[in-house]
């Protein structure tokens, strides 16, 4: 509920503070008053766009606050949650706008900075503004629906369910198929691939054997040519073994000849005997050695092999088994992929069954509700003068592709204005008085299931006097009972109507013009009805009538 609002240098208001209590609340004054200012001025805070235009001439800034008290469970609770902007438990919400003269503007919830699109969507929540050029609310076909099941009290949750199931169900089918046409576009690499795997039959940590191998019996060749060298200088008619049993033969022979010779002799038998060892270790070494030319040749081809085909999969060489095992995986789910894919589509395709059904059950609650809404507004339309009119609510189920988790359904209220005239949406058809009066049948055949708080009617009854302004203002009174209701008004059968009144008038000080409001006493606002009635003149007839107005309501 609207429980203050406070403006400063709007257009003609200098400063201005109202407040507000529950039930039906009458704003009356004469044409040319200001009564539009109020509602722009309220308007600002609420999110409109900001106009320098509204900035009171002479001033820096135009500035509206408006104070809210809203239940608990109010929806615009989870909103300044969500955007940081809660106040204190218990505490009113305020919202305070500001517009520059050059044209910027600023806006706070809750003493909070806060953007112009976060006002506008709680604005929504806690106003609703109905006026003949008015495009939100009851004339937004987007709505439609919601009010309908409000109305009709449905309960969309079993087909928002059964929505979300259909959903997952879907995107689990569309990826299964995009993973299966990708497999199988690779489908003929991954044979040749696996197939080369498979006849290489890599192992893990195969590159390092082969390596250490590899080493070793290079090793072993570069030995055995050594050995071999070493072995020529030893063996073999020139060799130095030979030279040594030579030079002992001849030594042999003279060894007589001199005592010293018999020495040397001895030591060239030590020399052949350890020439002799070594020749047998050299021998022995030689066949210890595990040099093997051709298994050196087949462990290198191996291993560059194996580094080759490492390098064309990109991975390392430890890695070709894994990769191995990956490709064989890939090409075992290609061949098993069509049967999960038959079980995908048997589950979407149940999953769909299930939303088609709760959609229709939706479908067949809403037709039904749609039935008993338009007898209840068709009850509404006499009164108001709108006898000629007729009122539809379409409910036209959609083709698959508008399903949504509210169903199937696009709701729209239509009217028809003249007997054989077409329906089509209330906005296209209905003049400026007619549009006013829908709207009123409608939120008064909805009252029962609310909407904002806080409603605003800008002259409802333009155009109409007498039993339909009456009737409009008994219609005002009823739906206040559900709501705050807020009108401005030219009708003395509206004003007699509500719970409190304001008078929107205009003053001249000779130099500056400026538009105030004050809420009436009794005899002020009998006085204000009178001068409703009678004109400029009020008459002692007119504030009889205007005392019997109240009287009787």
């Amino acid at each position: 509920m609207l429980t203050a609002l406070a403006i400063r240098d709007v257009v003609l208001i200098e400063a201005l503070d109202l407040e507000f209590g529950p039930g039906l609340g009458t704003l009356t004054g004469e044409t040319g008053a200001g009564k539009s200012i109020l509602l722009d001025a309220l308007g600002l805070a609420l999110g409109v766009r900001a106009d320098s235009g509204l900035v009171r001439n002479g001033a820096d800034q135009a500035v509206v606050t408006a104070s809210f008290d809203l239940p608990a469970d109010h929806p615009a609770h989870a909103l300044l949650a969500e955007n940081g902007l809660d106040g204190e438990p218990g505490e009113p919400l305020v919202i305070r706008r500001i517009v520059k003269a050059d044209g910027g503007s600023r806006a706070a919830i809750n003493g909070q900075p806060a953007p112009a699109a976060t006002l506008r969507e709680l604005g929504a929540m806690l106003i609703e503004i109905h006026g003949q050029h008015d495009d939100r609310g009851l004339l937004n076909p987007r709505g439609h629906r919601a009010l309908l099941d409000a109305f009709g009290r449905i309960d969309a949750r079993t087909a928002a369910d059964a929505f979300r199931a259909w959903r997952d169900a879907q995107t689990a089918l569309t990826a299964a198929r995009d993973d299966l046409d990708a497999a199988a576009r690779d489908r003929e690499w991954l044979d040749h691939a696996v197939a080369e795997l498979d006849a290489f039959a890599p192992e893990p940590g195969e590159e390092a054997t082969l390596a250490g191998e590899r080493s070793d019996m290079q090793k072993g060749a570069k030995l055995a040519e050594d050995l071999t060298a070493v072995g020529a200088h030893l063996d073999g008619s020139e060799g130095a073994f030979a030279q040594l049993r030579q030079a002992a033969r001849r030594l042999d022979r003279i060894g007589a000849e001199h005592p010293l010779l018999a020495d040397a002799l001895a030591a060239l038998d030590r020399a052949i005997i350890e020439a002799g060892e070594a020749e047998d270790r050299l021998a022995a070494a030689g066949n210890a050695l595990s040099f093997d030319p051709a298994r050196l040749d087949t462990v290198e081809a191996r291993l560059f092999d194996l580094r080759a085909l490492a390098r064309k999969h990109r991975v390392e060489p430890d890695g070709l088994a894994a990769l191995r095992d990956e490709l064989s995986a890939r090409l075992g789910r290609i061949e098993a992929g069509e049967g999960g894919l038959a079980m995908l589509e048997k589950q979407a395709a149940a999953a769909r069954a299930t939303y088609a059904a709760a959609a229709e059950v939706l479908t067949a609650a809403r037709t039904a509700a749609a039935a008993r809404l338009d007898t209840a507004v068709a009850g509404e339309l006499a009164p108001l003068k709108l006898d000629a009119a007729r009122f539809k609510t379409v409910v036209d189920a959609q083709d698959e592709g508008g399903w949504t988790a509210a169903g199937r359904d696009r709701v729209e209220f239509e009217i028809s204005t003249n007997p054989g005239a077409p329906f089509a949406p209330l906005m296209k058809i209905a003049s400026g008085g007619e549009l006013s009066r829908f709207i009123l049948a409608l939120k008064v055949a909805l009252a029962e299931e609310g909407g904002a708080a806080t409603m605003i009617f800008d002259e409802i009854d333009r155009g109409v006097g007498g039993a339909v302004a009456s009737a409009i203002g008994e219609r005002l009174s009823r739906l206040a009972k559900k709501a705050q209701l807020l009108v401005v008004t030219h009708s003395p059968q509206v004003a007699a109507r509500g719970d409190s009144h304001w008078l929107i008038a205009k003053s001249h000080d000779g130099l500056v013009t400026r538009t105030g409001v004050r809420p009436l006493d009794s005899d002020e606002r009998r006085e204000e009805i009178a001068r409703m009635l009678s004109g400029a003149e009020i008459t002692q007839e007119a504030r009889a009538q205007a005392a019997r107005l109240l009287e009787v309501i």
